[in-house]
């Protein structure tokens, strides 16, 4: 279960990150929004607070999600003094918020560790607020086999347009997604195979009542 590996990884996982994918990542998706003071965000599957810590320094209030109790707390430790700031534990299928709560909902490299894509979607769009918008940034399909067995990678990557039609199904619109022209790479700690892998972005607004 990738609940267990976050666990196990949580207390490095600043470290690891950072061999990951850059800080460029959250800069370009924060750049897709109009987040302002006061705005409430969710982050879905939120680690170390990688967005969270952005989104507070853009002055929003922020309520982190993920499903490791060992990440919830390395959130606390970080970021727990902040009044704007609370974090949860939270799976993809039971987010622990009330329905049309947040004017924004970010994911990052969340939705390849999920069993249902469609299913973790629809639970973020149900926490947005009319109006509000989710902003996804993930990997693009691969074939990268070591990242299921040593990361605990449930997807490898996704095609674009698989994304494009479970945001439509959610009942989001304006959808546009693209490259943000990064890479996430990793290495291999049983091989000498190196994962060089893009990272596309995707956003929609929830239908307005």
């Amino acid at each position: 279960m990738s609940e267990k590996y976050f666990d196990k990884v949580a207390t490095e996982w600043d470290e690891i990150r950072t061999h990951l994918f850059p800080d460029a990542v959250r800069e370009k998706a924060i750049a897709k929004t109009d987040i302002k003071t006061g705005d409430l965000a969710a982050d879905i599957g939120a680690g170390t607070g990688f967005l969270s810590e952005i989104l507070l320094s853009k002055g929003a209030k922020v309520i982190a999600f993920d499903q490791s109790t060992e990440m919830v707390n390395q959130l606390l430790n970080k970021f727990g003094n902040s009044p704007y700031f609370s974090a949860k534990k939270g799976i993809d299928t039971n987010l622990p918020a009330d329905e049309n709560t947040f004017d924004y909902v970010f994911a990052n490299m969340y939705l390849h560790h999920v069993e249902n894509p469609q299913t973790a979607i629809n639970e973020m769009v149900r926490i947005l607020k009319p109006g509000g918008k989710l902003v996804i940034t993930d990997l693009d399909e691969h074939n990268f086999d070591f990242l299921v067995t040593e990361q605990n990678d449930v997807w490898k990557g996704f095609k674009r347009k698989d994304i494009k039609e479970w945001f439509q199904k959610a009942g989001l619109s304006e959808i546009a997604i693209g490259c943000i022209d990064e890479n996430c790479c990793s290495a291999s700690k049983e091989s000498n195979e190196t994962a060089q892998i893009s990272i596309f972005i995707a956003g929609g607004e929830k239908h307005e009542n």
